[in-house]
């Protein structure tokens, strides 16, 4: 199958109209795919992985789209390997301890100022 669509890709290139209207219909489609992710970056939805999958659509043609595609996946590799340094982890986890513990003591005390009055 692959070999396949090889040799389509092939004749594709060769004709010039079929070739940049293959590359019009990639750069769309990666385009309103990646859009997309963006826009689930503040909607809900699986933005990040929309992005990357967008990016995946659009390095199939085109070089700039590939070098960011490796751009990130290193970068997402770099940040998987700090995550996962124990050390990292430990001080990770006292921070989120102690801000808790901070907003805890700040809830406390703004209501033993002002109480507690529901609105029922």
């Amino acid at each position: 199958m692959s070999e396949y669509l090889t040799r389509w890709r092939e004749r594709v290139r060769r004709n010039a109209l079929l070739n940049n209207a293959w590359r019009i219909a990639v750069f769309t489609v990666g385009m309103a795919v990646l859009l997309a992710g963006v826009a689930m970056l503040v909607l809900p939805g699986p933005g990040w992985a929309a992005i990357f999958v967008g990016f995946a659509i659009l390095a199939t043609e085109f070089a700039w789209a590939k070098a960011a595609l490796l751009w990130a996946k290193d970068k997402a590799a770099k940040a998987k390997d700090k995550a996962l340094d124990p050390e990292a982890r430990r001080r990770n986890t006292l921070i989120a301890v102690i801000a808790g513990l901070v907003i805890a003591a700040g809830v406390i005390a703004y209501l033993a100022v002002f109480g507690l009055s529901l609105p029922f």
